[in-house]
């Protein structure tokens, strides 16, 4: 499967969000490394996983009263 990789920019414009929103606030609380954005070749350049967070941005408002949890699973409480 090819993925779609965005820089913070892209990803933005994508989902009507400020960058420094991303950064600030969704980048690890809801943006998970590994899961949803990498970090190439170990630098400091971030790099988004369009598909993963495409899939994962109507979980969320499905899920209201849901907490994800580091692995992908989801807590119930």
């Amino acid at each position: 499967m090819s993925l779609t990789y965005l820089t913070t920019d892209e990803l933005s414009t994508r989902i009507k969000y400020d960058p420094r929103t991303i950064r600030d606030r969704l980048k690890d609380s809801v943006l998970i490394e590994g899961t949803h954005y990498i970090r190439p070749f170990g630098g400091r350049k971030i790099l988004y996983i369009w598909e993963h967070i495409e899939r994962d941005m109507g979980q969320a408002s499905n899920d209201a009263l849901s907490i994800p949890m580091a692995n992908g699973g989801v807590c119930h409480g």
